[in-house]
Formats: C-alpha cells, structure tokens, sequence
C-alpha cells in the first residue's frame, strides 16, 4: 500500500488493533547461511510527528504470504540484531548525506 509518496503496511496486535505503519527500509539478509530471512524496518505513523519528535523505529523478520501481505515474526537473537542495526544504521547514515 502506498500513502503520499511513502509506502505503508498495516499491521494488526495482539489486541486486534489496526495500526498504519510507514516503512522505512526492507532488505535481505546479507548472510544467508546465518539467517536467510527478508526484513522490514517501520514505525508507527501517528499523524504528523513534530520536527524534534524522536520517532520509535522497530524491525521485524517478514515471511510473504500468497499475493500481498505476509507475517511479521520477532527478531530474538543478539546477533540477528547486530546484523539489523548495522544496516539500519549503514542506512540512515546514507540518509543523512543527502
């Protein structure tokens, strides 16, 4: 789904709740024989966020499901986690340069 010229995802918790999230990054594993997942990194969009406003980014492993949508699972081990912050961070670095 896309919204203005930023692609979303809705996710739904454990409550049944709806919430709209922006997608920031999606991307392979760059070790396969590690961890041979796709990731997505997002945060919940809550309106418009204020210029200073620190915004809550959260990542999880993304198994696609037949046509559009898929399951998110939990990133549970440490070093999965380095992996994802590295990226990320590679990322945002790359960001900021622009």
């Amino acid at each position: 789904m896309e919204h203005g010229e930023h692609k979303t995802m809705t996710i739904i918790d454990e409550k049944g709740n709806e919430h709209v999230c922006e997608i920031i990054l999606t991307f392979d594993s760059p070790q396969p024989e590690k961890f041979d997942r796709s990731y997505v990194v997002y945060h919940v969009l809550t309106g418009e966020p204020e210029e200073d406003e620190e915004v809550e980014i959260h990542a999880s492993a993304f198994i696609p499901s037949e046509g559009e949508g898929g399951d998110l699972m939990p990133i549970e081990d440490d070093e999965e986690w380095d992996m994802i912050e590295e990226i990320v961070g590679a990322f945002l670095d790359e960001e900021d340069e622009e």
